[in-house]
């Protein structure tokens, strides 16, 4: 069964740093790609940032673009979100996602706080 674990959230104060990773287990990734979400209160969960596992091809969303990194280790399937320069408005609940297709499979969700 496939799984996605994520772990890395945590409190930090603005203009911090934190990395959040996510690692998929229980079945083939191979082709698919995977990325970060994230949810506040009452609200949609937005893309945040997307790796293909197959040609390494990014997407960031505008407001974490030249502060947030994606990176993954296609053999592992594992991937990575390295967040500088983390602001207020960054706090939420983050989640990992690989997706194909119609396939989609979610990560529990870290809690990533920044304090003014």
């Amino acid at each position: 069964q496939a799984q996605l674990v994520e772990s890395g959230g945590g409190l930090v104060q603005a203009g911090g740093s934190l990395r959040l990773s996510c690692a998929a287990s229980g079945r083939t990734f191979s082709g698919y790609t995977m990325g970060w979400f994230r949810q506040t209160p009452g609200k949609e969960r937005d893309v945040v940032a997307t790796i293909s596992l197959n040609d390494g091809s990014t997407y960031y969303a505008d407001s974490v673009k030249g502060r947030f990194i994606i990176f993954g280790d296609h053999a592992k399937s594992t991937v990575h979100l390295q967040m500088n320069s983390l602001k207020p408005e960054d706090t939420a609940v983050y989640y990992c996602s690989a997706f194909q297709g119609g396939a989609r499979y979610w990560g529990q969700g870290t809690q990533v706080t920044v304090s003014s």
